[in-house]
């Protein structure tokens, strides 16, 4: 038989791609908006809304967006999403006002929304069971990857293209992936010509009993109509311990990627550049972990067998290491110990990412599109609240104190949650219930 033409892998690297587009596009706004408040009069409470817009737009998409991928697969939504929030990401640059900006970041939120449940579709459909935690970990350390390399991209494009040449020159790299990908890519790696039997069959091979336990549980859960996959997405203990810990994820990552720059500018008078230059640290050390612990999932799962002991235990231990590396940044007033403690937790805050997406192919691989959808719902609402709530508090109290705390007291919650309820083994529970 042939070498396995390995093409699986290609795919992962074009959503790796996207999703450097994809994460600097939502991002980009943080180094803007000191620039765009003062142009347009803009207070702290009026800033987090424009950093919030696009939490809002998210939410709408990300829920039905996973139905969507489900329905209609990864191609056809990735390709009009990116065509879509490029477009956005160019209007803003000629945005004539706070209403305008607002409403091209809810544009933006709405075209994104889809994109990480098309994701995990893709992962669900071309890789194996054991590959998955590793080929997530690959594409979406690209989240934090995208923000370290993004910090001094999108300062720079500022500094010599003001902000508005920077959307407009952000929003034509988006458009360079769209043709790529629906060239390129197909739904199921048996369609495409870059794949040969080798490496189908090695495909097939990891997914075929997975695949026949899965029609069976969701047949089981099914019933006669819609409704049992419904309770099974929402009712499901571990699902749902899996949300709440994602949201608390979601929302450390809107904190610093909406309010870092914000915050080392107002508490350390860092100037912009210096401010793109220290983003970097965080973001970069926050890569290396998550791909680190993609990794280490399977190679604990690949020896266990235990989705518990792979996939529960990295979540509720780096969220706890990230509520405890908040609290020197409260108390320590020194620019040099705050970078080591924001870099700490947002790393530890952003390493198990992938094991959270894993967990929705391992429990519900027949409906992953929508499990994911449901997930990320959770993170579109930290989207929308994290940045509002900071900014309030930040208007209210004339400090970031208060914020660091909410974030420490929400990772110890989903701390609580992922250690009592999230038993990703116990895939049959519900029908017991």
């Amino acid at each position: 038989m042939k070498t396995a033409t390995r093409f699986r892998w290609v795919v992962i690297g074009l959503l790796f791609f996207i999703t450097i587009v994809n994460y600097i596009d939502r991002s980009a706004i943080s180094y803007a908006i000191p620039d765009i408040s003062k142009l347009f009069h803009l207070n702290a409470a009026q800033a987090g809304m424009i950093l919030g817009a696009f939490g809002i737009g998210y939410m709408i998409t990300t829920f039905f967006g996973g139905i969507w991928v489900d329905r209609s697969g990864a191609r056809t939504v990735l390709f009009v999403s990116s065509l879509l929030w490029s477009i956005s990401m160019g209007l803003t640059g000629v945005a004539i006002g706070f209403s305008m900006i607002y409403f091209m970041r809810i544009i933006l939120g709405v075209a994104e929304g889809p994109n990480f449940p098309a994701i995990n579709r893709a992962v669900g459909d071309w890789l194996p069971k054991t590959e998955r935690a590793i080929a997530l970990s690959n594409s979406l350390v690209a989240v934090p990857l995208a923000l370290a390399i993004g910090a001094p991209i999108a300062t720079q494009l500022i500094i010599h293209t003001s902000w508005r040449g920077m959307f407009l020159i952000l929003g034509i790299l988006g458009l360079i992936w769209v043709p790529l990908w629906f060239v390129f890519f197909r739904d199921f790696p048996e369609h495409s010509k870059h794949v040969n039997q080798a490496e189908l069959l090695h495909i097939r091979e990891g997914q075929l009993q997975e695949h026949t336990d899965d029609a069976k549980t969701m047949r089981q859960h099914q019933s006669r109509s819609v409704r049992g996959l419904w309770k099974f997405l929402l009712s499901n203990p571990t699902l749902l311990a899996n949300d709440w810990a994602f949201f608390v994820f979601g929302y450390y990552l809107f904190f610093f990627m909406g309010w870092l720059p914000t915050y080392l500018t107002k508490q350390y008078h860092l100037n912009l550049q210096s401010v793109g230059l220290f983003s970097i640290l965080p973001w970069l050390l926050a890569a290396i972990l998550l791909w680190l612990v993609g990794y280490i999932s399977d190679a604990v799962l690949k020896k266990t067998g235990s989705l518990r002991k792979a996939r529960s235990h990295p979540i509720w231990i780096s969220q706890l290491l990230a509520a405890i590396c908040i609290v020197p940044v409260i108390y320590a007033h020194n620019l040099t110990v705050t970078l080591i403690f924001v870099s700490l937790a947002v790393a530890f805050g952003m390493s198990s990412n992938s094991t959270f997406y894993a967990i929705n192919v391992d429990v519900a691989r027949e409906r992953t599109g929508t499990a994911l959808g449901v997930m990320d719902t959770f993170f579109a609402i930290a989207g929308f609240i994290s940045p509002t709530i900071t900014g309030w508090v930040v208007k209210s109290t004339g400090s970031f104190n208060g914020a660091f705390w909410l974030l420490a007291i929400l990772a110890l919650s989903s701390v609580l949650a992922v250690v009592f309820f999230h038993h990703p083994d116990k895939r049959n529970q519900l029908e017991r219930a």
